[in-house]
C-alpha cells in the first residue's frame, strides 16, 4: 500500500477543516450537542470503518468525539486513511 505523499494529506487537511495532521496520523476533534448525539455519529463512523475494513481509534468524552487516522503496519497515514477520512468528513 505504501504512505500517502505529504502533498496530499496537505491538500485533504485543506479541504477538511474538521482534521488535522498530529505526527503520522490524522486526528479529528468533533463536538456534539450531547451524549446520545455522540453515540449516533460513532456508529455511523464504525459502519463506514468496518465497510472500509479499516478503523480509526476514537475516544467518546460525553459530547466530545476524537478520531485517530493511520495505518499502523505502514507506520503513518496511507490512502486508506484519507479515503475513511473523507467518507467521515461526510457525517460530521
Amino acid at each position: 500500500m505504501g504512505l500517502a505523499n505529504d502533498s496530499a494529506i496537505v491538500d485533504f487537511v485543506g479541504k477538511n477543516r474538521q482534521w488535522k495532521r498530529e505526527g503520522e496520523s490524522l486526528v479529528a476533534n468533533l463536538e456534539f450537542k450531547d451524549f446520545a448525539e455522540s453515540m449516533r455519529f460513532v456508529n455511523q463512523v464504525a459502519n463506514k470503518a468496518e465497510q472500509a475494513n479499516h478503523h480509526p481509534d476514537i475516544d467518546i468524552r460525553w459530547n466530545k468525539v476524537r478520531l485517530v487516522l493511520s495505518t499502523h503496519s505502514e507506520g503513518g497515514i496511507t490512502q486508506k486513511d484519507l479515503d475513511l477520512a473523507r467518507s467521515i468528513s461526510l457525517l460530521a
